[in-house]
């Protein structure tokens, strides 16, 4: 057999070579005939330069052998020649649920390893660094020094170093689907494919902008936290929601018909007739197809990117909500200060880290971070939905939509005040909080012109996923006190003054505007409370009250409402922030009254949402 095959070799003195149908890092894919069994098969042909290669693709093909499945590529034969290995397999398809119930993880599910019949029945192929999870050692880029996968569609934990499990399966069927959505890897785009794994590694993952209806399944496939993600089974379910879907699966996918038995599909079709082709991630928006696929049933969820369904509920759908402008905001609790910001961009100030949950609910942050972890410096982004005006004497600049309006620096401070087409504001600040660290200016400037290339491509991308149904963030600040409750205050107007960004903020004031009196209600997050002022229990919860805080005639009670942990695995409080401000009235009548307003507020929301698990 010579080193390179080719049209009408003979494998095994029995598989027929007709073409290669696509190849990949491990090997080359022929179709090929079974001229014993008169059936077409796809034939593996990867080299073994050594043992360690042997044993792996006979791995490759003992896993992928014993899953018996219709959604599962069976392997049939593998045939050691010279210093080529041919693994044997068939059209039949393979879905990631019955590998994952064998327990088998496949390592590496992209859309270069989908395969695609001309009925439009979706098929995953190549088990080439599958592992089955009760016979091995884990392996991790620690231990065998290079990394295993796809940089594109790989899951955050094996980027960081993990092994890898059934949930990473599903991030990397998510980010495959998202390429085939939006013609790029959920991390974006780069050159280097090193870009692709510091994205991975930060946990940054884009929100699909033109996946219409299939905007939350993605969503949830691509959650970073490992135990946040739907395991295979429940993304099907999640599939099986889009409206259309479960129709299409049940057709596609119910019962064999004898168009799809492979015994009768070898016998109708003629050898030299190809029945797969390689799906890859496209560089832009797919064209129709001849042959509309669909998402099947359990071989999607677990394993198979179904391209016709996009052509239904795909990026040209007149569903699809993401219509705003370049530049604009939009919708205020679903936009993502995070995807404004890039910690890579800012590598050159020194070591950075994005802390996406620390004070406002519309804030993220990225750390500036000196060899010892030490925090030196900030960048932060925050929404708001007052448009603040400026005088001739700011210099300001347009970029597309957006209009940029630079502050001279404050002290350890800069900011920079980005205005949408949507008569919002973004806000960008870079802050230096310890020496050396780098000028606050050149930081906000770094971090808005990243952020202005982001919205001269589109809207604020929004959230990667919905806010937990326990969330502070689905509820408006101005219904948790009522009128009643807010003439504690003497002198306090009864109606809000103002409402924050996604009202997730609220104040009242002095009707006449004298500042007499004051109260605001804010929802925020930090990491403890434990040094924020004195205990106290409010509303059967264990409350911090500060006198004086926001001046003399001040109090401020802080209320957690539920701790979790966020995606860099930090702990994180979210909690109700109040604050009282009234004249000629002592701290101890303030503090009361605040602590009595906050009560309020904690029996409103627990009326309003689930219970807080772990409260």
């Amino acid at each position: 057999m010579r080193l390179t095959p080719e049209v009408g070799d003979r494998i095994a003195g029995r598989y027929l070579l007709r073409e290669p149908i696509g190849k990949g890092g491990m090997g080359v894919v022929w179709l090929a005939w079974d001229e014993l069994l008169h059936r077409r098969v796809a034939v593996k042909c990867a080299r073994t330069d050594d043992a360690r290669a042997t044993q792996r693709l006979t791995r490759e093909a003992r896993n992928a052998g014993r899953l018996h499945h219709p959604g599962i590529v069976p392997v049939f034969d593998i045939v050691i020649e010279a210093e080529t290995c041919w693994i044997v397999s068939s059209q039949i398809a393979d879905a990631l649920a019955k590998s994952h119930s064998e327990g088998v993880v496949h390592g590496d599910v992209t859309p270069e390893n989908v395969l695609v019949t001309v009925d439009g029945v979706a098929r995953l192929t190549d088990f080439g660094i599958s592992r089955a999870l009760c016979s091995e050692v884990t392996r991790t880029t620690a231990t065998t020094g290079g990394f295993r996968g796809k940089p594109r569609y790989v899951a955050p934990e094996v980027a960081r170093g993990g092994a890898g499990d059934a949930k990473s399966d599903v991030f990397s069927l998510g980010a495959s689907l998202f390429m085939a959505v939006e013609g790029q890897s959920p991390y974006g785009e780069f050159e280097n494919l090193m870009g692709y794994l510091a994205k991975a590694c930060e946990g940054h993952v884009e929100r699909p902008h033109r996946a219409g209806q299939l905007t939350e399944p993605l969503i949830a496939m691509l959650e970073v936290e490992p135990r946040n993600r739907p395991d295979a089974a429940e993304a099907e379910e999640l599939l099986r929601g889009v409206p259309g879907l479960r129709e299409k699966g049940e057709r596609e996918f119910g019962e064999p018909s004898e168009r799809t038995q492979p015994e009768d599909d070898a016998r109708s079709a003629p050898p030299d007739t190809p029945t797969a082709s390689l799906l890859r991630p496209p560089r832009a928006l797919p064209p129709p197809l001849r042959h509309p696929l669909t998402i099947s049933g359990t071989a999607l969820v677990v394993a198979l990117i179904v391209v016709g369904l996009l052509f239904f509920y795909g990026p040209w759908s007149s569903d699809s909500p993401d219509t705003a402008p370049a530049g604009a905001l939009g919708d205020p609790r679903t936009a993502d200060p995070c995807a404004l910001l890039d910690a890579a961009a800012l590598s050159r100030f020194g070591d950075t880290q994005v802390d996406p949950d620390y004070g406002e609910l519309d804030r993220c942050d990225v750390l500036v971070l000196k060899g010892n972890a030490e925090e030196i410096a900030a960048v932060e982004v925050n929404f708001s939905n007052e448009l603040r005006e400026f005088d001739a004497g700011v210099p300001t600049r347009r970029v597309g939509n957006v209009e940029v309006a630079s502050l001279a620096r404050d002290g350890d401070e800069c900011r920079r005040f980005i205005s949408t087409p949507d008569r919002m504001q973004i806000i960008v600040v870079g802050e230096r909080h310890a020496a050396p660290a780098p000028d606050p200016c050149a930081l906000a400037d770094a971090a808005t012109d990243h952020a202005v290339s982001v919205l001269d491509r589109g809207p604020v991308p929004r959230r990667r996923s919905a806010w937990p149904a326990d969330a502070l963030a689905r509820l408006d600040a101005c219904a948790l006190l009522d009128a009643a409750s807010l003439k504690r205050v003497p002198g306090l107007g009864t109606r809000p003054s103002e409402r924050g960004f996604g009202d997730w903020n609220c104040e009242w004031e002095s009707p006449d505007g004298g500042g007499t009196a004051f109260v605001d209600l804010e929802f925020t997050r930090d990491n403890d409370l434990e040094d924020n002022g004195q205990r106290a229990v409010v509303a059967g919860t264990t409350a911090y009250v500060e006198p004086e805080e926001e001046g003399d005639d001040s109090c401020v009670v802080l209320t957690p409402h539920r701790t979790y942990t966020n995606a860099l695995g930090d702990h994180t409080v979210e909690l109700v922030l109040l604050t009282v401000s009234g004249q000629e009235r002592s701290r101890t009548q303030l503090c009361g009254t605040a602590k009595s307003l906050s009560a309020t507020a904690v029996r409103n929301i627990a009326r309003s949402l689930p219970e807080t698990p772990g409260k």
